[in-house]
């Protein structure tokens, strides 16, 4: 059964485009294409698709409003299409948390060519969003986030907070996960590490949103910083994050080689390197996410004495990476993604006076 696809986006050239990229897929199948919201609503009736890809910024009803009574109304897979400004990084985010499953950036030049260069990602993203859990969001105003969620209680443990590391992987959907891990972490928390999966000019808004809704600093990680606690580091788009040791100091190491399992950032590089530099300091999280990246580093961690933990399929929005890091042995403890903090800090809390530098 192919996945049917309906392209929505107000320029002909990118409507050619993607259906020319979607059609010669031997799994998928265009449907329709809609220039604006309006015709999009009555071709999803006809036409029943499995994914939409919609654009952002369009006349007669802008993307998010659409994408808001949408989910309201009749939830299903988007995979938004974006510009690569800081507006458009922005409107994406919002986007995310109103359910869209993923995104896509458009070329600034040369769309046509650019477009047929991303085919891969663009048709990748729309197999994950044809898989994913599709659940009712609940809506917040526009520029307000998500209600806090409450914090976990403080660890009160100077040697935990400073000697353990969390360090935490994601793709798809993983942008509503992470900020739901990040909200419960309690301000003394150990340092955290993250990979998601975005592209660059993206994940800089993405740490600003999480900074401004968490107790805890978030913030797009630097080369060389000391790795502090009550602080988490988001890998930038296009650069692998690693952790390096100077002395008695974590730090942070960013990297421009090549795409491992095809992403860069790669969980698998941040493991790899928690895995050699944290040993049994180091607690590994892999939250929701298509395809396998992560599960080799997070078994080297465990192998390492790291202690793991993978999201549960039922609160995945695609349970590709957790169920391949459970399927190799790599993982301690599964659960759903509201209880993962506590879980990890209840295990903090047994062993952190056990921390030990290795």
């Amino acid at each position: 059964m192919k996945i049917k696809v309906l392209i929505v986006d107000d320029s002909a050239l990118i409507r050619s485009v993607l259906r020319e990229i979607i059609g010669s897929q031997t799994d998928m199948e265009v449907v329709g294409v809609a220039p604006d919201p309006i015709v999009a609503r009555e071709m999803i009736r006809k036409t029943n698709p499995d994914v939409l890809t919609l654009d952002v910024e369009m006349p007669k009803m802008d993307g998010l409003d659409f994408l808001e009574k949408l989910m309201r109304l009749r939830p299903m897979p988007v995979v938004m299409v974006s510009t690569l400004t800081e507006r458009g990084s922005e409107i994406t985010m919002r986007a995310l948390e109103l359910g869209a499953v993923d995104f896509v950036t458009k070329p600034k030049i040369s769309i046509q060519n650019g477009m047929l260069e991303y085919a891969e990602t663009i048709t990748d993203k729309i197999r994950a969003a044809s898989k994913a859990r599709v659940r009712p969001v609940n809506l917040a105003p526009a520029g307000a986030g998500s209600a806090p969620a409450q914090a976990l209680p403080a660890i009160r443990n100077t040697l935990t907070s400073s000697e353990k590391l969390i360090i935490v992987g994601a793709s798809t959907g993983g942008t509503e996960a992470i900020k739901e891990f990040l909200m419960q972490m309690p301000s003394d928390c150990p340092g955290i590490l993250l990979v998601q999966h975005m592209p660059e000019g993206f994940t800089r808004s993405f740490a600003q949103r999480l900074d401004g809704l968490c107790k805890i600093s978030v913030k797009e990680a630097v080369h060389g910083e000391r790795v502090l606690p009550g602080h988490a580091y988001l890998a930038p788009g296009n650069a692998h994050l690693l952790l390096a040791r100077s002395g008695a100091n974590y730090l942070t190491q960013l990297d421009q080689g090549p795409p491992v399992n095809r992403h860069r950032p790669s969980v698998d590089v941040l493991f790899h390197s928690a895995a050699a530099h944290a040993g049994k300091n180091a607690i590994g999280v892999i939250l929701t996410g298509m395809g396998k990246d992560g599960a080799a580093g997070m078994l080297e961690m465990k192998q390492a004495g790291a202690y793991n933990f993978a999201q549960d399929e039922s609160t995945c929005v695609v349970f590709g990476m957790p169920r391949e890091a459970i399927a190799v042995g790599a993982t301690h403890e599964v659960g759903a993604l509201k209880a993962l903090p506590g879980m990890v800090l209840g295990y903090l809390t047994e062993h952190g006076s056990r921390a030990l530098r290795v």
